[in-house]
């Protein structure tokens, strides 16, 4: 790796941790002022807009339509953003944008757990304790709604599940496929897809007035191209130039302290005495987790 590349990676890392920061609030605001189906469907649309432009000058766009690769990468766009988005808008309606961000840096213990049963990856005894002091954090943090939680925070603690069920779709089935026409497959399928199901489920009936349709359109082209698709690209640029653990260390530990500052920019949230005590949990295991060494291969 040249000196230059080690810039452009780590300056990728860098734009990816503050466009994640910005995730949660923005989400949060457009989930207040629209149904989350729609804000999902549109969202991804506009993902799945700027993705095909970007795929289309690469000459890459016909990819997607191979009949070999078409039901996996539909699979992969149904759970790596079908699910997820619309879980992740509907709880972002019913929860915090600090809750939020809290909720989702439970996703190191889905990977843990889901690459010990089905890729055979022994967890370490160090990433086992990481996990511990991540989890205690998020309970500590978002314990302030009670012992059974806001509905939004447990619809929150089930997206990071369908990214990482997601990610063994590559790890097995789409071995070799580059990482711009994954990103495009999952937001071009996804929103098709998303679209779908809010149209079949009556979403015309549920469409928000014209009023706040035109003051949400920028908002819902933002997030689309910028914090979804482009921090998508962001991430690969990163893992592609730095080792994946040191992209996730640069990176994952960072947004929920930098969404802290976007979510008071944005909505003028601010945290609690509890949920500062959890983040600081919360982001010391997940430090202490991308930092361990990687897990081993459990023998057959």
């Amino acid at each position: 790796m040249t000196p230059r590349q080690e810039r452009v990676g780590l300056l990728c890392a860098a734009l990816c941790a503050l466009n994640g920061a910005f995730v949660p609030a923005v989400a949060k605001f457009t989930a207040a002022h629209a149904e989350p189906g729609f804000v999902a469907a549109v969202t991804s649309l506009f993902g799945g807009l700027f993705a095909a432009i970007v795929l289309g000058l690469r000459g890459d766009l016909r990819v997607l339509a191979r009949p070999a690769m078409t039901p996996r990468l539909v699979a992969l766009a149904a759970l790596g953003t079908t699910a997820p988005s619309y879980l992740f808008f509907l709880g972002a309606s019913r929860a915090s944008a600090i809750d939020a961000v809290l909720c989702l840096q439970c996703e190191p213990a889905y990977s843990l757990l889901l690459a010990w049963l089905v890729l055979g990856h022994r967890p370490t005894a160090r990433r086992v304790a990481a996990i511990g002091v991540l989890l205690a954090g998020i309970g500590f943090a978002v314990g302030a709604h009670g012992v059974s939680g806001s509905t939004g925070v447990w619809i929150l603690l089930a997206t990071p599940l369908c990214w990482q069920l997601s990610h063994l779709i590559v790890l097995r089935r789409l071995v070799g496929m580059s990482p711009s026409v994954l990103t495009g497959a999952r937001y071009i399928h996804g929103g098709i897809l998303l679209t779908l199901g809010w149209l079949l489920s009556g979403g015309l009936n549920r469409l928000p007035d014209a009023t706040v349709f035109l003051g949400q359109l920028p908002w819902l082209a933002l997030q689309g191209m910028v914090l979804s698709f482009g921090g998508t690209l962001l991430w690969y640029g990163a893992i592609t130039r730095l080792d994946l653990a040191r992209s996730t260390a640069i990176v994952v530990p960072s947004v929920p302290l930098l969404s802290l500052g976007a979510s008071f920019a944005v909505l003028g949230e601010v945290p609690t005495a509890q949920q500062w005590i959890g983040l600081l949990l919360t982001g010391a295991g997940v430090m202490a987790f991308v930092t361990a060494p990687h897990a081993t291969t459990a023998p057959a």
